[in-house]
């Protein structure tokens, strides 16, 4: 470093930390040294939210929050500004990319207990983000003011409706008007543009001040700060910068082509990331066929309408994301990775993984008496493997295995007895089998068989 760069080096140190963020956070911050695929995703989430920050700055410039210019100006955008269809496709398939990357990231966080002691309050931070990230899609998808997004809102909004003594002041407050109107279009475009992206650059300071003052997790799940050496670095590990800052960037150049390819040739995603009906201008007198959000809210969708009653089925999906909070304090089992967790525990994850994608196929279709049943009892693995994960946070003994067996079973065959309102009885018993048959496999396998059994968890990385 030349003796200029030293000195303005110097001068900026004494009136901004700059190096000793820059020690703190990359070149001193020691990380396990057996990260794997699953890692890249956190710096892809953090890549992702610059796509979408500058991308929606541009968009800003020509969009017109008016409900009779919004799907004009979009228009205006993709047609008549110099690559304007280019930051479009990238900002709406970021959308999409964004919340796949969150859903792998949360999932490895599941296979290798990231939320767990001492990471409590990371993983809260975590959630926060995802509620801020789903606050944010949904505002941001009613801007272009396509009928889907206008009706999608609709739904959505009238949920409100369903809370007792308050709900229609809710919807109001939240519509800004009777109905979805040129006042509701100009709150969720300042709430999207301003107010919930600086509530989310600041949880996500956060997340990350969080993850550096607890350390970063490892497939392992071994707590590296524990096994030292002489000069108080952990020997597992190595220096986030240059390892895993190289590491991070080959990621991104993968994750970047892939990001290409989808917005040069498929920015739609048949549909999925941009909705056909959305095409259209949004009309009061023309509702689409099929009204359903967009793919990564279908999964909690879905638990909404398995449940007949609509508070009922508010407070479920609800509950879905809320149950998400308290992952730490129902997984106690103090073995943190899935690599020396029982086979019945990754039989669990998987079920629950496989639950998720079932859950939003069934959200992104209409309605029908077997898919109707199918949401109920995917809904019900949904919740019950919380349960299960709870089970499995201590020993137990035959007789919680089978009580709980007992119990669980019981109050979901009540349900169908006295609650199911399903008028095609065949299927009410036929779907019956599938939370019996995974009721069976989690909680009376445990004691019948070994696979319920776990391995001892090695105190360091490396021998």
């Amino acid at each position: 470093m030349s003796g200029i760069a030293r000195g303005l080096l110097g001068w900026i140190d004494a009136r901004f930390p700059l190096s000793k963020m820059w020690r703190e956070h990359l070149s001193e911050y020691y990380a396990p040294k057996n990260f794997n695929f699953w890692y890249f995703f956190g710096s892809l989430a953090l890549l992702v939210l610059v796509i979408q920050i500058l991308s929606g700055i541009f968009l800003t410039m020509h969009y017109k929050p008016d409900a009779e210019l919004a799907f004009a100006s979009v228009e205006h955008i993709m047609r008549d500004v110099n690559w304007g269809w280019l930051i479009r496709y990238m900002h709406s398939t970021g959308a999409s990319f964004f919340f796949i990357v969150i859903y792998l990231h949360m999932f490895r966080a599941l296979m290798y207990g990231s939320f767990k002691n001492p990471r409590e309050l990371l993983w809260v931070f975590g959630m926060l983000i995802y509620v801020a990230l789903m606050a944010e899609a949904f505002m941001g998808y009613l801007l272009p003011w396509g009928n889907m997004s206008y009706w999608g809102a609709q739904v959505i909004i009238n949920l409100f409706n369903t809370i007792p003594y308050i709900g229609e002041a809710i919807s109001e407050w939240i519509r800004g008007d009777f109905v979805i109107s040129d006042a509701t279009l100009n709150r969720f475009f300042s709430l999207h543009v301003i107010a919930v992206p600086l509530a989310l650059l600041a949880l996500v300071v956060g997340h990350i001040l969080a993850l550096h003052e607890v350390g970063s997790n490892n497939p392992d799940g071994v707590e590296i700060k524990k096994n030292k050496g002489a000069d108080g670095i952990p020997v597992d590990s190595v220096p986030f910068h240059p390892y895993y800052t190289v590491k991070d960037i080959f990621g991104a150049v993968v994750f970047l082509g892939i990001f290409s390819v989808v917005v040069f040739f498929i920015p739609d995603m048949y549909g999925y990331f941009l909705e056909h009906a959305n095409f259209d201008p949004a009309s009061a007198l023309n509702t689409p066929d099929h009204i359903a959000p967009i793919w990564y809210f279908t999964p909690f969708y879905t638990v909404l309408r398995a449940i007949p009653d609509p508070f009922g089925g508010f407070v479920g999906m609800s509950l879905a994301i809320i149950v998400l909070f308290f992952l730490p304090w129902i997984d106690r089992n103090p073995i943190k990775s899935i690599r020396y967790r029982s086979f019945l525990f990754k039989i669990n994850l998987l079920i629950f993984a496989v639950t998720f994608f079932v859950l939003g196929y069934l959200g992104l279709n209409a309605v029908t008496p077997l898919y109707s049943q199918l949401a109920l009892r995917f809904t019900e693995l949904y919740f019950l493997f919380f349960i299960v994960l709870w089970t499995y946070s201590r020993s137990r003994g035959v007789v919680f295995w089978i009580s709980s067996f007992v119990i669980l079973l019981g109050i979901i065959t009540l349900y169908d007895v006295f609650i199911n309102t399903s008028e095609r009885t065949e299927l009410i018993w036929q779907t019956w089998s599938i939370p019996a048959a995974y009721l069976v496999i989690t909680l009376l396998l445990p004691f019948l068989t070994r696979l319920g059994s776990e391995k001892e968890v090695p105190e360091r990385l490396t021998s």
